[in-house]
């Protein structure tokens, strides 16, 4: 399997993590990607990047069955509202396309979240940075590449 630069990212900082491909031209969504990958799908999370009242950038991941709510997201960051990034903003904001963005590795440093649940979790699943490219790393072992606070971030389900 080729290398990520976000595996190679964690490869340099000695992270521990674990690799997974699936062939795919386009994006699926966390939940096809985890069926995909045969793995639980409530570990599996997904990368969203937003945009504030003020204008600032900020990185939500949340588990891929999940949705965000935007207001929990503002009161996270401090915003008065905060809207998702247009798809076609992701690329020259973040350097990854849509359904390979990873919280690692994006062209500068924005304030990131992880959705409450992966506090729990003794691992969890994300986007390695390119379609079909996954790792699997603790989240105490990220915090050693990524400044990331905990928040309640998903909508209630009904």
């Amino acid at each position: 399997m080729e290398k990520t630069n976000v595996m190679r990212l964690l490869t340099q900082k000695k992270i521990p993590f674990e690799a997974f491909h699936y062939e795919s031209a386009e994006a699926l969504s966390g939940v096809e990607a985890a069926e995909r990958l045969g793995l639980e799908p409530a570990g599996v999370y997904k990368t969203l990047v937003t945009v504030g009242h003020s204008g600032a950038h900020y990185v939500f991941v949340i588990p891929a069955a999940g949705e965000l709510d935007l207001k929990k997201a503002a009161a996270a960051s401090g915003e008065k509202s905060i809207e998702m990034l247009k798809s076609r903003d992701l690329l020259p904001l973040t350097g990854y396309v849509h359904g390979g963005c990873s919280p690692i590795g994006m062209k500068k440093p924005f304030a990131t979240w992880l959705d409450a649940s992966a506090e729990k979790r003794e691992w969890i699943v994300f986007s390695a940075g390119k379609i079909g490219f996954h790792v699997r790393v603790a989240p105490a072992e990220l915090k050693r590449i990524l400044n990331y606070r905990f928040a309640d971030l998903c909508r209630e389900e009904p």
